[in-house]
């Protein structure tokens, strides 16, 4: 991983989010790719990718792409709720953070200031790859708060060339949405510190390879895998399965 890269990137996206930059105050931690390909390699653009899935506005921005909502059937929900029941019961000691971290969740750029924190399992990502575990979530959801981090969530991932019916068959497709993370261009690594973030990043004005070609940049149609949080002490279905 590229240690000083991660937190070039991690400052220069909040900076054109409109908030002041972190402070780091010591080398953060790294983390796996939720993917088995060739992103792995690239450890210079995890921290924008989950810097941006922290923020729920972006996620109704052009760099997405979600599953299509299905219409609601009972076999869907009876499906659903049976996750959720399994899932509660699996997160319960989790609640617990340092409890995740000796089970081999690892914290991404804890020092780094996030609306939510990714505690990420390294092989139950690349288990997702190939099967679906609702006991082995890839990444833990945390939020920060004076006592400490406090369990939100989890993040579950697929394979960037799984299908919708792959999916629907994970977690049904009329309760939750899948989202991937596409059409980002990156800028050169020996760029990244003077890279325009207004322009670059999963926030970014470049939407086309051609327009990436232009600026020099690196073009990924789709950054990672399917992912989808999910947030079961939550109150209400809508809050549970966030769109």
């Amino acid at each position: 991983m590229h240690i000083l890269a991660l937190v070039l990137a991690a400052v220069f996206v909040f900076s054109c989010s409109g908030n002041q930059p972190p402070q780091v105050t010591q080398e953060p931690q790294s983390t796996a790719d939720v993917d088995t390909e060739d992103e792995r390699m690239h450890g210079d653009h995890e921290a924008e990718a989950v810097l941006a899935m922290s923020d729920s506005h972006a996620h109704l921005g052009p760099h997405f792409r979600w599953t299509t909502l299905r219409p609601a059937n009972q076999a869907d929900e009876a499906m659903a709720w049976d996750f959720l029941r399994k899932l509660r019961q699996t997160l319960a000691p989790y609640r617990e953070y340092r409890f995740a971290e000796d089970e081999g969740y690892e914290p991404f750029l804890p020092n780094v200031r996030q609306t939510h924190y990714h505690f990420t399992h390294k092989m139950n990502g690349v288990k997702a790859a190939f099967s679906f575990d609702p006991k082995q979530p890839t990444s833990l959801l945390y939020r920060d708060t004076p006592g400490g981090y406090e369990l939100e969530g989890a993040m579950f991932t697929a394979p960037k060339w799984a299908s919708e019916e792959d999916l629907n068959k994970r977690i049904p497709l009329s309760v939750a949405q899948w989202h991937a993370h596409v059409n980002i261009c990156l800028p050169q690594k020996k760029n990244l510190q003077h890279a325009d973030w207004k322009k670059f990043g999963p926030k970014g004005l470049i939407l086309t390879k051609a327009e990436c070609d232009q600026a020099n940049g690196r073009f990924y149609p789709q950054l990672f895998g399917w992912m989808v949080h999910v947030y079961p002490f939550a109150e209400t279905p809508d809050k549970i399965w966030i769109h």
